[in-house]
């Protein structure tokens, strides 16, 4: 496998410098090697940084949807950057942690926010209508869910594996739980094109899913 390192630390460093335009601040590596150390967690076995390098590709291809694309980015990056599969709080601790670290790299204060609220954003996938920043982002985390059947398949086998502490039958009733309220929203893809590209096959995928879950 190809290490993806270099590419997403130069990817990072070029985010950060659009972020802070002509404002200050430390150089950006050591930021991004923190980042990707946490990606790089042994617990982890679908949110690595293959899902971090798929969600800034998706962010790349709904860019003309977003009034602040800096800032969806770097959501992106800080998003899933504290992950334990026990916790229930990990979308809130990844965005205290930009909160704290974003101010360092010489990030406006209202930029900061605006990332750690589109983080906060993705324990539901649920922005509101004009939320264009948040439709993006929750897009683009979500576009995994449009795979092809081995593609989707490959997905859900790397969740289980995330939560093999789990057994069967709670794992299967706690998927199933998250996988209807997918399927309760309205639209899972908010901008025109993700709803256009991925809404059928990843209604198709979860739904299938769930079948398969429910049955045992």
């Amino acid at each position: 496998m190809t290490d993806s390192r270099p590419d997403l630390a130069a990817r990072w460093a070029a985010t950060v410098a659009r972020a802070r335009g002509t404002r200050e601040g430390p150089a950006p590596a050591p930021y991004a090697d923190n980042l990707l150390r946490r990606w790089a967690e042994p617990q982890r076995r679908y949110h690595t940084t293959d899902h971090l390098t798929a969600v800034l590709d998706r962010i790349d291809e709904l860019a003309a949807h977003a009034d602040d694309l800096p800032a969806v980015q770097l959501a992106a990056w800080f998003h899933d950057a504290v992950y334990r599969p026990d916790r229930s709080e990990n979308e809130e601790r990844s965005a205290a942690l930009a909160e704290r670290a974003l101010p360092e790299l010489g990030i406006t204060q209202a930029r900061t926010a605006e990332v750690a609220r589109l983080v906060r954003l993705t324990v539901t996938h649920d922005p509101a209508p004009d939320d264009r920043d948040g439709a993006v982002l929750c897009d683009a985390d979500l576009a995994v869910l449009a795979g092809s059947p081995d593609a989707y398949a490959a997905y859900a086998a790397a969740v289980r594996a995330e939560y093999d502490f789990v057994p069967d039958p709670d794992f299967r009733a706690g998927r199933a739980a998250v996988l209807r309220q997918l399927l309760a929203l309205p639209r899972l893809f908010r901008t025109p094109t993700g709803h256009d590209r991925w809404e059928a096959p990843a209604r198709h995928n979860v739904a299938t899913e769930l079948a398969l879950l429910e049955s045992g």
